[in-house]
């Protein structure tokens, strides 16, 4: 199984990016899917999580108003659009799969696979 996450890169505060990830080696159907992220010096963070049959997805406190995730199933793919990005969401953003939002979100061991993320920093 490999998650392979792109569209990082250097931003302004108040600016955009959208996160790409692509799974191979599994049927994304049956999982669901979401980001964590990790700063330097920092614990890892559940971003956003789309869980299995849909309904709301998990954001936390810290993104909500300005992140949106979407999943493709069909593609296999997972999306995170950022936007009114602030210094504070600097990290590596990392795509991972499990059997629900709650292991994502908390970043628990429940995480049943993850990529090696895609590098966000936002700075003037």
């Amino acid at each position: 199984v490999q998650l392979q996450a792109f569209g990082g890169g250097l931003v302004q505060p108040g600016g955009s990016l959208r996160l790409s990830c692509v799974v191979s080696g599994l049927t994304l159907n049956n999982y669901a899917i979401g980001w964590f992220r990790q700063a330097p010096g920092k614990e890892r963070e559940g971003v956003s999580c789309a869980s299995v049959l849909g309904g709301n997805p998990y954001y936390a406190d810290s993104v909500k108003g300005r992140f949106t995730i979407s999943r493709d199933n069909a593609k296999n793919a997972v999306y995170l659009q950022m936007n009114s990005l602030k210094p504070e969401d600097t990290a590596v953003y990392h795509c991972a799969v499990a059997w629900g939002c709650g292991p994502i979100a908390t970043t628990s061991s429940g995480m049943d696979y993850w990529g090696k993320g895609t590098e966000v920093t936002v700075s003037s």
